[in-house]
């Protein structure tokens, strides 16, 4: 029978070690599919579905703390739309909203995840909100109704977003178990919250097969922050600026 001297056994003990600690990184996988339900706008597709994955039992490690060289994530206000459209952070983030049309704009966000309101600011000004609590934040002007977007604050470094073909992954994910979440803009919050369910990763689960979704052509119907309805557009409004 072979006989390991002291120094072999330390050196298998370790490359063992390093192969246990590199199988319990996993990449998840998933592919989302719509089914659609009556008539859908034409933007809705596949992509922008948010997977994430939240541990059972064992708590997620808290956000390290801001790194001042790293560039912080912005959601741009650009033709009159924000840039992108969904963004999605983990919890603590800063994120910068850059104004950069040549007329006003008024960032606000009143209904549910991070409540605030940027106030009117100029062409090539920016301001900044952190996100420090987990939720769903619809981001609105009140300035043009036509603007609106989502940023997903999120208690974990384990999250996904489809591309347009439904595909996500999800890298770098430690084997175990997890409470899995599904967000899409087009589906009923009912629905969404049905599919949480607890999963298992390990290297032989590493797939959540196909997630489907039925996707309603939904309008989040808002009014401005005052919880009136938006003023028409008039030539002589600078701050609106020309259509």
């Amino acid at each position: 029978m072979a006989r390991f001297s002291p120094d072999r056994r330390w050196l298998a003990a370790l490359l063992l070690g390093a192969s246990l600690a590199y199988a319990q990184d996993v990449t998840v996988t998933a592919h989302v599919v719509l089914v659609k339900v009556g008539k859908i706008s034409k933007l809705h597709r596949a992509g922008e579905a948010v997977l994430w994955l939240v541990p059972v039992g064992t708590p997620v490690a808290p956000a390290s703390p801001e790194n001042p060289e790293a560039r912080r994530p912005q959601l741009i206000q650009r033709n009159k739309t924000f840039e992108p459209h969904l963004l999605v952070v983990p919890v603590g983030s800063v994120v910068e909203f850059p104004n950069r049309d040549p007329f006003f704009h008024n960032v606000f966000s009143l209904f549910e995840g991070k409540r605030f309101d940027l106030g009117l600011y100029e062409a090539g000004s920016s301001r900044k909100v952190r996100f420090d609590k987990p939720g769903i934040s619809y981001i609105f002007c009140d300035i043009h109704p036509e603007m609106s977007a989502v940023i997903l604050a999120l208690p974990t470094p384990y999250y996904g977003i489809s591309d347009s073909r439904g595909q996500v992954v999800m890298p770098n994910v430690p084997a175990g178990r997890y409470a899995l979440h599904i967000w899409y803009e087009a589906a009923l919050p009912e629905q969404l919250n049905a599919m949480t369910r607890e999963i298992e990763v390990s290297d032989n689960t590493s797939t959540l097969g196909v997630i489907r979704l039925s996707a309603a052509s939904l309008q989040l119907a808002h009014q401005n922050k005052y919880g009136q309805d938006y003023d028409p557009p008039t030539p002589d409004n600078p701050a609106y600026g020309r259509p």
